[in-house]
Formats: structure tokens, sequence, C-alpha cells
């Protein structure tokens, strides 16, 4: 299997947390095809650690729908399933939906101009076609109704769906389609600075529903 060029870019240190992440993101960049076999030596030795955080990933990865692991025989890439990315969007929706319904009668000037600002990072990565910061800014514009909600399952309910649909988020992020979510981004701000929570979310939620969608 291709792994990426840099060996043992991690320290024996590593949080586990460190491994996952740098795995699924292989994944959901590509670099690990769906259909691909993962091999333990290749990982230990492109990651720079031992086989026991690598197991662990690889379990977190299964139960996050990314991985098939084959007892006794192979762990491969899970392929792109509908359904079951489907069922996550759906999951991620709801959640979103919940944070922001939660989150605003608690937000500040602060807040309110953090996710102006993540949302003009957002337009301009999209301009640019930077696919990674526009992720990196569309998480940090969600993120504020996340941190802000008061509810500490929605984080760990996110972190279980939200892989499944990185590779969907990719796909949209590299075409025009994405724009679409700037303007829904501002909306979602405006309806916040009025204090509006339930439209606030209904237009976040309508917004993880888009995903996926060609228009």
């Amino acid at each position: 299997m291709p792994t990426p060029s840099s060996h043992g870019v991690h320290k024996r240190s590593l949080l586990r947390d460190d491994v996952y992440e740098s795995i699924r993101d292989a994944i959901v960049e590509g670099t690990f095809e769906p259909g691909e076999r993962l091999k333990d030596p290749e990982l230990e030795k492109w990651l720079g650690v031992s086989r026991t955080p690598i197991r662990e990933a690889l379990l977190r990865l299964e139960r996050a729908g990314l991985i098939i692991a084959q007892p006794g025989r192979a762990t491969i890439v899970a392929p792109l399933d509908p359904a079951s990315t489907a069922s996550a969007r759906e999951i991620v929706a709801a959640m979103h939906e919940l944070a922001v319904r939660l989150a605003v009668p608690s937000l500040n000037c602060t807040n309110i101009s953090g996710l102006a600002e993540a949302n003009a990072r957002f337009e301009t990565a999209l301009k640019d076609e930077d696919v990674n910061l526009a992720l990196a800014a569309d998480d940090e514009f969600h993120d504020v109704f996340v941190q802000t909600c008061g509810n500490e399952m929605i984080p760990s309910i996110l972190e279980q769906a939200l892989p499944l649909l990185r590779r969907v988020e990719r796909q949209r992020f590299s075409s025009h389609a994405a724009r679409h979510s700037v303007g829904v981004h501002a909306e979602i701000i405006r309806l916040s600075s009025l204090g509006d929570a339930d439209g606030a979310a209904l237009a976040s939620r309508e917004n993880w529903l888009s995903l996926g969608s060609k228009g």
C-alpha cells in the first residue's frame, strides 16, 4: 500500500488520538483508497509508533465506518457507502441543529465575530480552491456552537459520525456547490445575532443535510 513519503513522523510519546487522526486523514484525503489493505508494519514505519496505538486507532476507525476488519484476513479501507453516509449525515445534522439551538442564547459579541471571521476564511479558501483550509475554517465555524452549547455528549457523537462525511465534504468543497454554504453560514450568523435559536438551528440542519446534493 502507498504511504506518505515521510517516515517516523510521530514521536513514541504520541497520543493515541494523533495516530487515529493521521490514519483517518489519510483515508479521508484519499491517500488510502477505498478497498485498500492497511498493513500494520507499513503503518508502524510511517507513523513511527508501536502496533498497540495503531490497533487502537483501527478499532476506532472501524466503529466510525471508515475501515472494515476481516478477522484472520485483512483490514481494508471501507468503500463509499451511500446508505451509511446518509445515516451519518442525518446524525451530524441533528447534532449540529441541537448545538446551535442550545448555544445561541449564550453567544456573545466575541462568538459572533468568531463566526464571521471563520466564514470569511472559509469563503477565501473556497475561492483559492484550498480544500484543507476550507475544511478547517468550516470546522472552526461550527465548533463555535459545539463548544458553547454546554452539552458534552454532542462532541463525542460527532466524533463518531463525522468521519464518514469527510470524504463527501472534500468532494463538495472542491466544487462550486460549496459556495452556497458561505451564504448559509452568513444567514446562521444573522439569525444567531438576533437571538433566533430555532431559525439558526434549522438553517444549520439544512446546511448539513445539503452535503452530497448536486445543487
